[in-house]
Parts: structure tokens; sequence; C-alpha cells
């Protein structure tokens, strides 16, 4: 069961730090699409953020690196990625990262661990979902306090998809999604950074539910590039499970204030 997030909660400081000093926080995947933005949210909220990336000189799959950028860090925020649609690549990436992120933090005495996650990850066998279970149940296990994240697809997504399909194509699987603006997620993942460890799973999804087909549709629309849409049904267990709900909030999850309509008008 998820629970609202309280961002009212006051930070929660390393003892070994003195109250003048701002929190630390490390990003992992700090210069991705979330990434970015929670940098950006870590600077906003008065912290210190130091990212995590392999052009900032740190591996995630090697743990090369890792000492020297967590020496201080109150916090670590995972929301590092891989892309790929290999079940057996996204584990590989998602065991290897996780664990040299937390015998790292661990180490250096990182009193939150907050991981990125996905809605119904748990309920829906996609090959790259599979990854992400990896990731939370290592996070589970782990000595570091932790918060799990599980967030919708992003409105960003629909773009992301048009951008990944082939010349004069836009590929969009058919499913019903309730997703939220990437902002609203950094600023969610940056509150529970500052906050107390739930050791639990949050859930946090946009104001309303959408297709992803129709989404891309109207992204392509926004654009004013004329591509032939294709609608991709999801067959087998995976549409069984998708159909049912599976990619959906749960009870309690908590929810966004952006509509994706209303990210479009300002994107």
């Amino acid at each position: 069961m998820s629970h609202p997030d309280d961002l009212s909660r006051p930070p929660v400081m390393n003892p070994e730090k003195s109250p003048e000093t701002a929190p630390v926080i490390a990003v992992a995947g700090g210069t991705g699409l979330v990434g970015r933005m929670v940098v950006d949210e870590v600077r906003r909220a008065g912290a210190t953020p130091v990212v995590i990336s392999r052009s900032a000189g740190v591996d995630l799959t090697t743990g090369a690196g890792l000492a020297a950028a967590l020496a201080g860090a109150d916090a670590v925020i995972d929301a590092s990625n891989v892309t790929t649609m290999s079940a057996k690549r996204s584990i590989a990436f998602f065991d290897a990262a996780t664990s040299h992120l937390l015998e790292a933090g661990a180490r250096a005495g990182v009193r939150h661990h907050v991981a990125l996650s996905i809605i119904g990850n748990d309920q829906v066998d996609m090959p790259y979902y599979l990854g992400k279970r990896r990731q939370e149940d290592l996070v589970r296990a782990g000595s570091v306090p932790w918060t799990i994240l599980r967030a919708a697809q992003f409105h960003e997504f629909a773009g992301q998809m048009i951008d990944q399909s082939p010349p004069l194509l836009a590929l969009a699987p058919r499913m019903p999604t309730q997703p939220v603006a990437a902002a609203e997620v950094a600023a969610s993942l940056v509150a529970h950074a500052l906050g107390t460890p739930y050791d639990a799973v949050q859930e946090l999804a946009g104001p309303q539910p959408e297709r992803m087909d129709l989404m891309v549709r109207s992204e392509l629309r926004r654009r004013g590039t004329r591509r032939l849409v294709v609608p991709l049904p999801l067959v087998g267990a995976v549409g069984r499970q998708v159909a049912g709900g599976g990619l959906l909030p749960g009870t309690g999850a908590t929810l966004g204030v952006q509509t994706f309509d209303e990210w479009l008008a300002g994107a």
C-alpha cells in the first residue's frame, strides 16, 4: 500500500554535519530526463547535488568512482536507466548499478536511498520491468534506509515514442496509463530524499487516465508533424495484464496536478 507524499516533512540531516551545512544529495542518472530535473530541484530545495554519471567519471555498472562521488552524501536518488527491450540486459544493468550504489552508500554513511521505479512493474511482465523488480528487491534487502517511488509513465513518454520510431511512422502501444509530469516526479523524489525514509513503496501518477496511442497522436499535432500512427496491441499475458489495469495506480497513490493536455499546452 502506498501513502501520500508529505512534502511538509522537515529535512533530516546527517548527524555528522553541522546544521548550517546544506544536505548533499547524490543523483544517479543525473544527466537523464528526470535526473536533470532532480538536480535542478535539489538546488531549488537549498541542497547540494552531486551528479553520478559516466560523463562525471562514475560508472554504476562497475562501481568506478562511486566512493568519491558519495563521500559526504546525506541521500542518494537513483534515477539511473538503461534503454533496452531485453530482460537479460535490464536485469544485468539494475543488478549491477543498484548493488554498487547500495554498497558504496552503506560505506559512505548515506542515510536515505530513494529509488525511482515504475507503477505496475510487479504486475506486468514486460522484459524491462524485470530489471526494475530486481532493483526493488535489492533496495529492500539493503542496509541503507530506503524509499521506492513508483511513477506512472511520464507525459514526455509520448514524444519519446515518436523519436524512437522509424521515419514517417509513430509506433504507439495501445495501453491505458495515468501519465504524470516528469517535473512532478523530480519534485517528489527530492522531497522524499530530504525526509524520513519510509522503508516502503510509494506511488505517484497523474490526475487522470489516458491511452498511450492517443497521447502520441496529440503530441504529433502539437509538433505539427505528419506521421502514420501505428497502434501496437499488447498481446499474450502482458496484454492481459495491461488491459486489466496493471499500469494504473493503486488505492492510496499520490496523484499529480498537471494533466497531459495541460502539459502539451506548455511544452
